[in-house]
C-alpha cells in the first residue's frame, strides 16, 4: 500500500515539513514549517489537520520556533516558550491532542535549567511524540482489525487516516490492516461538507492504497444504511471525554443516529492521546466554529452574500450511540470511564 507520510522533520531538521492539506487532491505540495507565525498559520488554515497530526505538529512547531535561542538565559528562554505554546494552542481549541503535546513539552522546563539542555530535551521530546504516535496508529489498527469482517462495506466520515496522524492513520489505520490480512473492504467516503475532507483527503488516500472506495453526499448516508449497503461506521474523534462522549468532526452525531437506527455498529478509533479524563462529559468540550465563508463561498459563491452561518467544526456524540471505542491499548466497550485514561 501507499500511505503518505503527513508530517515529519525536514531533512535538515531546521524545519516540519507537512504536504499542505489544502490543495489535495488536485496538487501534493510539501512545506516546511519554520516560524512560530507559520505553524499557527498551518494549524489554523488546515494546511496540517487531524487531532494527532496537530498535536506532533504543535510540539515540533514549538522547537523550530525556539531553535535559535539558546543565548537566552533559562529563565528568558522559558518564558519565550511559554508564548509560542500559548499561540499554537489558542490556534484549535478542540483538540485536545494539541494541548497535550504542548504541556509534555512545557514539563521540560523545569527537569533543564540550562538553556543547550532544554533546547535538546525539546527536540528530543518532539521526536518521541511523533514517533509513538506512529506506534499507536500500527497498535490501533492491529486490534481494531478484529471487529471488521471479510467483505465488509464501511462508511467513514471526515478524515482519519496517515494524513491525520504521524502513522497510518486511526479509522483508516484499522480498515489498512484488515486490508493487509486479505480482507475484502468497500470504503464509503462520506464528503464532510462543508470543507470536503472525506471527499478531498479520505477519498485520495484510500485510492492511493489500493483499497476501493466511493464518494458519499452526507446526506446518503442514512438511505445508504436503509437499503442494507453498509455493514459498520468508523471515525475518528478530536477528544474523548471520560463517560465516553466523542467530539468529532461535525457531522458524526447524525452519522451515528442512523447507525443506530438501523442497527449497525459504530466504531470509534482513536489514540491514548485524545483521551480526555479531565473532562467529564462532551457538553463540557469547547466546540470551535469556523468563519462563515467556508459555508458561503468555499470554492465558489454558494449562499447569499452576508448571509447568517452557523459554523461548528466539529459535534459531540453520546457514548450511548458507540459500540466501542478502539485505542492503541485494545478495543473499550461500554459503559465507558476514562477518568482514569484509558488502563
Amino acid at each position: 500500500m501507499d500511505i503518505v507520510e503527513a508530517v515529519r522533520w525536514s531533512d535538515d531538521g531546521s524545519g516540519v515539513r507537512i504536504i499542505d492539506q489544502r490543495e489535495l487532491p488536485a496538487r501534493e505540495v510539501w512545506r516546511e514549517l519554520k516560524s512560530v507565525d507559520e505553524v499557527c498559520d498551518a494549524i489554523a488554515t488546515l494546511s496540517v489537520r487531524g487531532a494527532p497530526a496537530i498535536g506532533i505538529a504543535g510540539a515540533m512547531g514549538l522547537v523550530v520556533s525556539v531553535a535559535e535561542c539558546a543565548a537566552l538565559s533559562h529563565e528568558n528562554l522559558a518564558a519565550r516558550c511559554r508564548d509560542v505554546a500559548a499561540r499554537i494552542r489558542a490556534t484549535r481549541p478542540t483538540a485536545v491532542n494539541l494541548g497535550w503535546a504542548l504541556d509534555r513539552m512545557l514539563a521540560l522546563i523545569d527537569r533543564h535549567q540550562q538553556s543547550r539542555a532544554l533546547l535538546d530535551a525539546l527536540r528530543v521530546e518532539a521526536t518521541a511524540i511523533l514517533d509513538e504516535d506512529r506506534v499507536m496508529c500500527r497498535s490501533i489498527g492491529e486490534h481494531g482489525a478484529e471487529l471488521v469482517p471479510d467483505g465488509s462495506r464501511v462508511i467513514t466520515h471526515c478524515n482519519a487516516g496517515a494524513l491525520a496522524t504521524a502513522g497510518i492513520g486511526t479509522a483508516l489505520a484499522v480498515l489498512y490492516v484488515a486490508h493487509e490480512r486479505g480482507k475484502r473492504l468497500h470504503v464509503f467516503a462520506d464528503e464532510t461538507r462543508p470543507l470536503l475532507q472525506g471527499s478531498r483527503l479520505t477519498a485520495w488516500e484510500l485510492s492511493r492504497a489500493g483499497i476501493p472506495v466511493s464518494l458519499l453526499v452526507d446526506g446518503a448516508a442514512a438511505s445508504l444504511m436503509a437499503r442494507g449497503s453498509v455493514d459498520l461506521c468508523i471515525v475518528g474523534a478530536d477528544r474523548i471525554a471520560a463517560n465516553g462522549d466523542v467530539a468529532n468532526k461535525i457531522g458524526t452525531f447524525g452519522l451515528a443516529l442512523a447507525a443506530r437506527r438501523h442497527g449497525i455498529p459504530f466504531y470509534v478509533a482513536a489514540p491514548t492521546s485524545t483521551f480526555d479524563p479531565a473532562t467529564a462529559r462532551g457538553a463540557d468540550i469547547h466546540i470551535e466554529e469556523r468563519g462563515a465563508d467556508e459555508v458561503r463561498a468555499f470554492g465558489a459563491i454558494t449562499a447569499p452574500a452576508g448571509i447568517n452561518v452557523y459554523n461548528p467544526a466539529f459535534d459531540v456524540t453520546p457514548a450511548d450511540l458507540i459500540t466501542a471505542i478502539i485505542s492503541d491499548r485494545g478495543v473499550h466497550h461500554p459503559p465507558y470511564d476514562f477518568r482514569l485514561g484509558t488502563s
